[in-house]
């Protein structure tokens, strides 16, 4: 047996149906007979579906389906007719009075029918024929005649159909009914919970026709229903209804479906009667108040679990803050002097291009060309060593290796750092290039790294003084409050950039400093002061440090500032030995003449840019030093450590850990010395300096806010409420989304802009990727995201005249500060996934421009191609535009219109579906899709920045 409709419920193999429908699924009216016959009433007939048209009524009895009694006298005979005239009516004892009577008021008692016609000016342009509804309002079945025949279901439910030209098109059903009879001139108002329709699937009124197919809007109808009626007419015992829900009220206005003509019929028992006709107040439910819908509680829920888990995570942020700050600094002590040995040091990279899981083979193995090969050395406490050759030696890959930074290709060999004991070693790493905040000042810089690098437990007026410290001792002292400046802003030297960014290294304490040509671009008297900074720094009587430098091409004077040199050719050692004229001496021994007076920096690059065969260690025996140099770290020493005693006679002593090459890990582990609160305060703070000194962004997107808000507002200036007009406040509304779409290109820039800074400060382990996140998107997102959607769409809003009152400003302002989060968030994707701005900018544009596409206001989105159309559900301003949309028309928005002399008057949201083919109903559902978009979005912003946005060297 198929489901049962009209409500009906599966009883065996039948269905029990309402009063006034029978058949086996309860689809076909009755048609004619009384009320009290139930299922054994004749019924109407047709194809495809029962039609009333050719139905006549028993005398006494009137409406659509015959369901309407009008007289005691049909009451009496209908029931006698099925009973017969002994015993008495249900719920009646013996000696009351049972005969029964015909309640022709709009007022219900026990279970009562009505019939009216549908009178609304919109619903008889769209269906011209007649339409009529039918309801049932049973109050309290137990005063009914008979029960299960004439009422149905509980107690305070309803059930109602709608018919058109004969043919019922939908029927709904309501319960926790109450009835309220308001004033004593016999007007009722019905007002019952839990709405459920369903549109009869091929009637005129759900798919037979697609231009005025209602079954979206029916099938969702829910909440709500009030059935509100006038006394009746003395003239002709007749009322005017209104049956009303919040979609019915959007479609056809606040008043709903307006019924008239409405009759009314209820038989019961005279005495029942009289015994309930003096209360004013009747319901059929047994109390209780309103309560919140499922989705609003679990909305409730979600929100209230994530503030929860905020504040959750705030406290453990602010214990964990608390239990560093009282560690000590302990860690910042340093016990003797550390060194830095290497032994075969050799990298490799491949020569076929392209992914480095397409080389894996042998024969690109074989193909490997070598960048370093078996270099080896070592430096003490107390030296410095500079590392000289020609372009393309390996210097630079040298010092990253020995900073041990993730190199692409293939690294072998051993590094160490004796003299550590059994902690990390601290190794200060200055690139090539100067990468620094340039709308701080000198201190600022300097102070944000040491509140970052120094140890929680270090007090921030300890971190002040080493700061003051190193600022003193590289001779920058003088510049510490002058911005550092860039190449459009000037600011400070060349070469005191260079000494800051040496600063920055040096404010963490490290055992070790590398430093990548430190006096490339820098004239000689800059170079000179770096250069005595360096060699200070290294023989430093109560804190030796071990310096290397790579250097492209000394002055004389810088040359001889160094205690060792290491000179490259083409990947391998030439000599690595004492500084000075050790190394002019060595290869004169070999032949290779020295003229005195000549810089010997000059000329050993000379020897090294075209080396002899003879220059190089073809013995491979390195554990005695290169040329009669200083030993250099032998394989044996780097895997078991060494002892050994540098100049300051600082003792060396550690268990070494060989560098053996690893496979790759996407995510490699890091040590920071500051708290995750303290990381997001000090980062905090360093973006609101930059936005109280560079206010020129800030105030462009304000202006550039406040210029398209008048324009927008100018455009649709007081739009009407026409057809036109209604497609006009949509357009307006697809204008706002587009400008945001478009507008947030500048975040992508943003993040793009300072990515460089970041890299660097990431593999210094200033602070973790999602900190710096962060407060990055706090403070790109609300002084120039939110702030300027606000002004250009309050300024538009108002000027356009779209829905006047306070709430739906508000949630109108809520979607679009949703989608604002939500393309901010997808710009720094792109950024983050890109390292070329121009293909994350196109990627971009490209992307607002399929969003407009399939926003659904250039074409309608039923109307797409199924293989293409699925792409709407993946498009963010689909869903920002509908919730707009269906906000505008929420607020009973009507459209007053003419369409070739005929006058229309019907609800925006009818035109909406028709026009854009937007859900009345999916104002919270694009609400909770907007959200998904920018938690999917951030997740991924934040799994792309740890996985992909690192140094590559």
């Amino acid at each position: 047996m198929s489901s049962c409709e009209n409500y009906g419920t599966v009883n065996g193999s039948t269905c029990a149906c309402p009063p006034g429908f029978g058949g086996a699924t309860c689809s076909q009216p009755a048609c004619g007979g009384t009320l009290f016959e139930g299922s054994s009433r004749s019924l109407a007939s047709g194809t495809p579906f029962a039609n009333l048209t050719t139905c006549a009524c028993e005398d006494g009895w009137t409406g659509t389906g015959c369901n309407v009694c009008q007289s005691a006298q049909a009451c009496q005979s209908g029931f006698a007719s099925v009973r017969g005239t002994s015993g008495p009516l249900t719920g009646l004892s013996s000696g009351q009075d049972n005969s029964l009577t015909c309640n022709t008021t709009p007022r219900v008692y026990a279970s009562g029918q009505m019939s009216c016609k549908v009178q609304n000016p919109t619903f008889q342009v769209i269906y011209p024929g007649p339409s009529t509804i039918t309801i049932t309002r049973n109050l309290n079945d137990s005063f009914t005649p008979i029960p299960n025949t004439t009422a149905f279901g509980p107690s305070g439910s309803v059930y109602a159909q709608l018919f058109y030209l004969g043919v019922e098109q939908f029927y709904c059903t309501a319960d926790t009914c109450e009835q309220d009879l308001g004033n004593d001139d016999g007007s009722s108002n019905w007002s019952c919970q839990n709405l459920e329709c369903t549109c009869r699937t091929g009637t005129n009124f759900c798919g037979a026709v697609r231009a005025t197919d209602l079954s979206g809007i029916i099938n969702q109808l829910s909440g709500t229903l009030g059935i509100s009626c006038g006394p009746t007419a003395p003239e002709n015992n007749t009322a005017s209804c209104s049956f009303n829900q919040d979609i019915i009220d959007q479609v056809f206005g606040s008043a709903g479906i307006s019924l008239s003509g409405c009759v009314f019929g209820e038989c019961i028992a005279q005495s029942t009667l009289n015994t309930l006709s003096g209360n004013s107040t009747i319901d059929g439910t047994d109390g209780g108040g309103s309560s919140l819908s499922g989705g609003v509680v679990a909305g409730l829920a979600v929100v209230g679990s994530l503030i929860g888990l905020a504040l959750f995570l705030l406290l453990l942020g602010l214990v964990g803050q608390r239990r560093a700050r009282k560690q000590g600094v302990g860690a910042l002590d340093r016990s003797g002097g550390v060194a830095i040995a290497w032994s075969d040091v050799s990298y490799l990279v491949p020569q076929q291009a392209g992914p480095a899981w397409l080389r894996r083979s042998a024969k690109d193995v074989e193909t490997e060309k070598a960048v370093l090969d078996n270099v080896s050395g070592r430096v003490v406490p107390g030296e410095i060593m500079a590392i000289l050759g020609p372009s393309g030696a390996g210097k630079t890959t040298l010092i990253e290796i020995l900073a041990q930074k993730h190199k692409a290709g293939r690294v072998t060999g051993g590094v160490s750092f004796p003299g550590t004991g059994s902690r990390k070693p601290r190794v200060g790493f200055v690139p090539q290039q100067d990468v620094l905040p340039p709308m701080l000042t000198v201190r600022e810089a300097l102070l944000f790294a040491a509140r970052l690098r120094l140890p929680e437990g270090v007090p921030d007026v300890e971190k002040q003084a080493r700061v003051d410290d190193i600022m003193t001792r590289l001779g920058i002292a003088h510049v510490s409050d002058v911005r550092i400046g860039d190449g459009e802003k000037r600011g400070i030297s060349g070469g005191e950039m260079r000494r800051v960014t040496i600063g920055l290294e040096l404010v963490s304490k490290p055992d070790v400093l590398l430093l990548d040509e430190p006096t490339s671009g820098l004239d000689s008297v800059s170079a000179k002061k770096v250069a005595n900074v360096l060699h200070a720094l290294a023989h430093d009587p109560q804190n030796p440090t071990a310096v290397i430098a790579s250097i492209h091409q000394p002055s004389s004077h810088l040359y001889h500032s160094f205690d060792q040199i290491l000179v490259l050719a083409q990947g391998r050692a030439l000599y690595s030995g004492a500084g000075g004229f050790a190394p002019a001496e060595h290869f004169s021994a070999q032949g290779i003449a020295y003229k005195d007076g000549y810089n010997v920096a000059d000329y050993l690059l000379e020897i090294a840019s075209e080396p002899p065969v003879a220059a190089f260690d073809l013995s491979g025996n390195s554990k005695t030093g290169l040329h009669g140099g200083p030993a250099a770290a032998s394989t044996d020493e780097v895997e078991k450590g060494f002892v050994g005693t540098s100049p300051t006679g600082i003792e060396l002593e550690s268990k070494v850990e060989a560098q053996e090459p690893k496979k790759k890990s996407w995510f490699h582990t890091s040590h920071y010395q500051a708290t995750f609160l303290t990381q997001l305060e000090v980062l905090s703070g360093r973006e609101w300096k930059i936005l109280r000194r560079d206010k020129t962004l800030f105030f462009a997107h304000i202006a550039i806010a406040c210029v398209l808000g008048v324009f927008c507002g100018g455009l649709y200036y007081h739009t009407g409420v026409t057809i036109a007009g209604f497609q006009s406040r949509v357009g307006c509304l697809f204008f706002l989304g587009a400008l945001i779409a478009f507008s947030s290109l500048s975040a992508l820039y943003n993040v793009v802009e300072i990515r460089p800074l970041f890299l660097r400060e990431r593999s210094a382990s200033y602070y973790s990727p999602t900190a710096w996140l962060l407060s990055r998107f706090v403070f790109d997102v609300v002084p120039l995201r939110i702030i300027p959607t606000i002004i250009v769409a309050t300024i538009t809003y108002w000027m356009a005249g779209l829905a006047q009152d306070a709430a739906h400003f508000f949630k109108f302002l809520f979607i679009l500060v949703l989608y604002t989060l939500a393309m901010t968030l997808f710009n720094f994707l792109l950024a983050c996934l890109f390292r070329n701005g121009g293909i994350a900018i196109l990627l971009s544009a490209l992307t607002a421009l399929y969003q407009m596409t399939y926003a659904g206001f250039f074409v309608h989105l039923d109307d797409i191609p199924p293989v293409l159309r699925w792409l709407q559900w993946i498009c963010p301003l689909k869903y920002t535009l509908e919730a707009l949309s269906v906000n505008e028309v929420g607020s009973g928005l009507m459209i007053v219109d003419t369409l070739e002399g005929v006058p229309v008057n019907v609800s925006a949201a009818l035109i909406m579906k028709t026009l854009f083919g937007f859900g009345q109903n999916n104002y919270y559902r694009d609400v909770l899709v907007l959200f998904a978009y920018i938690a999917g979005f951030a997740v991924s912003v934040i799994f792309i920045v740890w996985l992909k946005v690192r140094e590559h060297r």
